[in-house]
């Protein structure tokens, strides 16, 4: 007698296809895309709560400024990587149907005599249109988007913007503001440096600066100079000269109250460094808080290593090894005129800056910014 067959009933764990994820609704989509002098960036987001959520992005070195400092135009091999990226970041954004969105750029397109020549054909080869934004909106938005990282102790702010360009200085007030509103106070400062009608207490701009070098223009600057340690003392010195107008360059400034935020490739990788990272992690770099001693130690660390050594350590990376001293010689530079206790390390700027923004403006955040 043949054996009776199972129906198969509890013969296998009954399989259960999971649910697709939820596509998100283009309506609710919002792009940031940041080409600076030697970088590519863009994020692509939604909003969520009085912050947003990262659906895609893309980071690429481009060197879009490289020559520019000898020749005042971008060449024709810097224009041509610019737009190769900038395909990619087309194709996102088709793909993601993003309706909303501001494409900008800084420094090298603000300097290069063939500036408009290059807008125009980036829009004839990828259908985006790029806007060159001025320095004191690349400085607001750099500004807004640190705004999580103050520190409600904090009563004299400084962000410090490293590009590759150029470097953005503000500093700011917010000792008349209540303690808990501080955070708040810097984040309303997207709608202008001078504005004076809001109805919640005021963070005051003292001053604002853009220095004409970033880690790219200053070390095209100096690269004739053989010695590293000689051309790292002369980038470090010339950019304190450039300072000179800054009004609180003037100023002895007390570390108590008073905090620096830093936001640029430069900071995250001596963050980096600090930690020992073998391998970036962005959730212990955002928000991490060093000293001026701290920072010393790792710039000191790689003057010591040299050229050939930092090429090789992992926590400097192929991309940054050739622009890090220069960086270095930026934020030595600032430390040297304001030392402090806490430097915050943001791991964010302009394309935050600019979602927020756009965000704010169509009043898809929640009424308080934290």
């Amino acid at each position: 007698m043949a054996p009776r067959r199972s129906n198969g009933t509890g013969a296998f764990p009954k399989v259960v296809e999971p649910p697709v994820p939820a596509r998100p609704n283009p309506d609710a989509l919002y792009a940031a895309l940041d080409l600076g002098t030697n970088s590519c960036r863009m994020l692509i987001a939604q909003p969520k709560g009085s912050g947003f959520h990262v659906v895609d992005s893309f980071s690429k070195s481009v060197q879009l400024g490289a020559g520019l400092e000898r020749t005042g135009r971008l060449s024709r091999s810097s224009m041509a990587r610019t737009i190769q990226a900038l395909r990619i970041c087309q194709q996102k954004l088709r793909r993601n149907r993003v309706s909303h969105m501001r494409l900008v750029a800084t420094e090298a397109c603000r300097r290069a005599k063939n500036s408009r020549e290059f807008i125009r054909q980036v829009k004839r080869e990828t259908g985006l249109t790029l806007e060159i934004i001025q320095p004191e909106e690349e400085a607001r938005l750099a500004v807004i988007s640190c705004a999580p990282l103050v520190s409600t102790q904090t009563e004299q702010l400084l962000v410090v913007d490293i590009g590759g360009g150029s470097t953005e200085l503000v500093w700011i007030d917010i000792s008349s503001v209540p303690r808990r509103d501080r955070p708040a106070a810097i984040m309303r400062l997207h709608s202008g440096f001078n504005s004076n009608d809001s109805l919640f207490p005021n963070a005051k701009v003292v001053d604002w600066i853009s220095v004409p070098l970033g880690v790219a223009t200053l070390r095209d600057q100096f690269i004739d100079v053989d010695d590293d340690a000689a051309r790292f003392a002369l980038m470090s010195w010339f950019f304190e000269e450039n300072l000179s107008e800054f009004a609180p360059y003037k100023d002895q400034q007390d570390r108590a109250g008073f905090q620096i935020v830093g936001t640029s490739g430069t900071v995250t990788t001596v963050a980096a460094s600090h930690l020992g990272l073998k391998r970036y992690d962005r959730t212990k770099v955002d928000g991490l808080r060093m000293t001026s001693d701290q920072i010393d130690r790792v710039i000191r660390g790689y003057l010591d290593l040299g050229p050939l050594g930092r090429r090789r350590d992992p926590r400097i990376g192929e991309d940054r090894q050739a622009l890090i001293m220069s960086g270095s010689a930026i934020l030595q530079a600032l430390l040297r005129c304001w030392p402090t206790d806490r430097l915050s390390v943001a791991d964010r700027g302009l394309r935050e800056g600019l979602l927020y923004a756009q965000m704010s403006a169509a009043g898809v955040l929640d009424d308080s910014p934290f």
